[in-house]
């Protein structure tokens, strides 16, 4: 990917924390991975709000079914990730 240098101000205080976690030479690549997560949650949000447009907003009852399948589904993974862990021992 082509890259250009651009000139940004950032606070101080967490610009300074995440150099210091992250040393000089990665601060562009945090901030670049920062975009583009930002970049992916507004065309998400922007997915949305094209969904909701054409089907009306998610009521309560679709959100509980979707959290309970996503707990199932993390209960899954947690399950299989503990008899992975019993197998490796074996």
């Amino acid at each position: 990917m082509a890259t250009k240098k651009y000139t940004v101000t950032l606070p101080e205080e967490p610009a300074e924390e995440i150099r210091s976690e992250v040393g000089p030479g990665a601060f562009s690549a945090y901030v670049t991975h920062a975009v583009e997560r930002r970049r992916e949650q507004d065309r998400l949000g922007e997915l949305v709000a094209w969904l909701e447009e054409k089907h009306g907003p998610v009521t309560e009852a679709e959100l509980a079914a979707a959290e309970a399948e996503r707990r199932e589904i993390e209960r899954w993974f947690d399950e299989d990730r503990a008899h992975g862990e019993g197998r490796e021992a074996a």
